[in-house]
């Protein structure tokens, strides 16, 4: 009896490692979070100063960690990730947390709840598709685990916090602002 769970162990331990291995040679390079730029506007002054227009698809200005409020940042940790700074790329307790909820939720027809961190949405956003599945998930859980051994957390709150979209065009920071000679 006891053989015959060791040898099943190792054969789903040597299935699981054999997966993440598969997977993680499909995985996009994650480096090149460290050269990224942004699309950002472009903006028009006159001499005095004043600005004249903006131009861009997209209403962004990269703004640095060090110039986002406090606040601001702990507001999006504490909704997004309050366990930002204690994990490795993954929050084992928030999945397990996830998993509970979600198969309570099926059986009550109550709401799904998602466990990804911080680091888990910049590699998605960043790096893979919005497909669901657990193909994408895993590659997400990997990257997420190596942008952590590659970045500081400060890097990356800084890449999340100029990424994310809030909706109605809307992005996270700075407060939108109108060219000269709109109307509100």
């Amino acid at each position: 009896m006891f053989a015959a769970s060791m040898i099943l162990v190792i054969a789903v331990a040597g299935a699981a490692a054999f997966v993440l291995w598969k997977v993680s040679q499909e995985l996009p390079d994650y480096e090149v979070l460290a050269k990224y730029e942004p699309p950002v506007m472009t903006r028009i002054h006159a001499n005095d100063g004043r600005l004249i227009a903006e131009y861009a698809r997209q209403r962004r200005i990269y703004v640095p960690i060090t110039a986002v409020p406090k606040r601001v940042t702990e507001a999006f940790i504490s909704a997004e990730d309050k366990n930002f700074y204690q994990h490795g790329g993954l929050d084992i307790q928030g999945i397990l947390r996830a998993v509970v909820t979600n198969m309570s939720a099926v059986q009550s027809g109550g709401r799904m709840v998602g466990a990804s961190t911080i680091t888990q949405q910049v590699a998605k956003n960043f790096l893979l598709t919005n497909d669901q599945n657990i193909e994408r998930k895993l590659k997400e859980a990997i990257l997420a685990i190596r942008i952590e051994r590659a970045f500081t957390k400060e890097q990356i709150l800084e890449l999340y916090l100029n990424e994310i979209y809030l909706g109605a065009g809307a992005m996270a920071w700075p407060p939108r602002r109108r060219p000269i000679g709109t109307r509100r």
